[in-house]
C-alpha cells in the first residue's frame, strides 16, 4: 500500500485510511518554476544576457496555484500529486505547509516536475517544461483517488498524464469535476478526455480561431454546462446553460508584472463562487478580479487574493 503525506499534520499515513473532508481536491500540477526576467520576448539570440533582476526558483505550477487560490479564499483544499525526494519536492511541500494546504505526495522516482519561465517586461511569459520528470505510465493509485474524491465537494483536474488515467475513477465517484485546458487549440486530441469529462471547463482563447465554436463543441460532446474561455486583458467568454456572454476584464489594482498564474487564479475564484451557490456570471466576475490581482504579483512570489479583498472589489460595479 502506498504511503501519502498530509502536510498539515506532518505525518505519514496509509492511503487507505479515510481522509479528512475537503471543499476541493486538486489533482496534479505540482512543481517548481525557475523565473528569468528577460528584456524582451521573443528573446533575440545572443551569447549571453546579464539578468540584473536575479534568477529565482520557487514552488508553484498550475495545481499549486489553483490550490493556493482556493485556500486563500477560505476553502478547505487538498492537493494530490507525484513528488520527487529532491530539493524541488521540498519547495513544493514547504509551500503547502506555509499556506495550510493538505498535500498527499506520492513518490515520483523521476523527480519533481520543473520548468523555466522567461518573463518579458509586459508580463508575458514563455515556459520551458522538463519532460524527463514524468512518464506515460505514471499513475495515481485508484484507491487513493477514490477516497480523496469521495471526501470532497468538488475535484479540479489538471491535464497531466496521471490525471488522464484517473478520469474514469473520478467520474464513477459522481463528484463534480472541473479542468483547465490552458492554451488548447481545439484540435489536439490529448485534451479531449478532460474537456468532455468535466462539468466546468476553463481554457484560454489565445489559440482558438473561434472561441464560441470550440466552447459549444465542448458543451455538446461532453458533460459541461459551464465553459469559460479567458482572453487576458479583453476579459473572458462565458457559456452557461447554452447562453454565451462576454465577461469584462477587471482593472488590475497595481501595475502588471507577470501573467503567470492568472488563469489558475481565475479558476480558483470561479470555483469559490460556484461552491458558494453564486450564479455563473458572478463566478466569472470573481474570476476576472482574481486573475487581475495575480497579474500584479511578481513571478518569484506565490500569493493569491483573499476572500475579504475579493468580495470588496466585487462590490464595486465593473466599468
Amino acid at each position: 500500500m502506498p504511503e501519502t503525506t498530509d502536510v498539515r499534520g506532518g505525518a505519514t499515513a496509509p492511503s487507505g485510511e479515510r481522509p479528512e473532508g475537503a471543499d476541493v481536491l486538486v489533482l496534479g500540477g505540482a512543481g517548481v518554476d525557475t523565473i528569468v526576467r528577460v528584456p524582451e520576448l521573443p528573446l533575440p539570440y545572443a551569447d549571453s544576457y546579464m539578468i540584473d533582476s536575479g534568477i529565482r526558483t520557487r514552488a508553484g505550477q498550475t495545481g499549486d496555484f489553483v490550490a493556493l487560490g482556493l485556500a486563500a479564499l477560505g476553502l478547505r483544499t487538498h492537493h494530490l500529486d507525484l513528488l520527487g525526494d529532491d530539493p524541488e519536492g521540498g519547495l513544493v511541500r514547504a509551500l503547502h505547509h506555509e499556506h495550510g494546504i493538505a498535500l498527499t505526495a506520492l513518490p515520483q522516482p523521476a523527480g519533481t516536475k520543473r520548468a523555466v519561465n522567461l518573463v518579458g517586461p509586459d508580463g508575458r511569459r514563455l515556459s520551458l517544461y522538463d519532460t524527463t520528470r514524468a512518464h506515460p505510465e505514471d499513475r495515481f493509485p485508484e484507491a487513493t483517488v477514490r477516497a480523496l474524491a469521495a471526501a470532497s465537494r468538488h475535484v479540479h483536474v489538471t491535464i497531466t498524464q496521471p490525471c488522464a488515467h484517473a478520469l474514469p475513477v473520478l467520474r464513477e465517484t459522481g463528484v463534480p469535476l472541473s479542468t483547465d485546458l490552458h492554451d488548447w487549440d481545439g484540435e489536439n486530441p490529448y485534451h479531449e478526455p478532460f474537456a468532455y469529462a468535466a462539468d466546468v471547463v476553463f481554457l484560454s482563447a489565445a489559440a482558438l480561431a473561434d472561441p464560441e465554436r470550440t466552447m459549444r463543441r465542448i458543451a455538446r460532446r461532453g458533460r459541461a454546462r459551464t465553459v469559460v474561455a479567458t482572453a487576458g486583458a479583453e476579459g473572458a467568454f462565458l457559456l452557461a446553460d447554452g447562453e454565451l456572454t462576454e465577461v469584462p476584464a477587471a482593472e488590475p489594482p497595481a501595475p502588471v508584472v507577470d501573467s503567470n498564474g492568472a488563469g489558475d487564479a481565475f479558476a480558483a475564484a470561479f470555483l469559490y463562487g460556484r461552491l458558494a451557490g453564486e450564479p455563473a456570471e458572478r463566478c466569472a466576475r470573481y474570476g476576472a478580479l482574481a486573475g487581475a490581482h495575480a497579474c500584479t504579483v511578481p513571478a518569484d512570489r506565490a500569493d493569491a487574493i483573499g476572500r475579504e479583498e475579493l468580495l470588496r472589489r466585487a462590490a464595486v460595479p465593473s466599468p
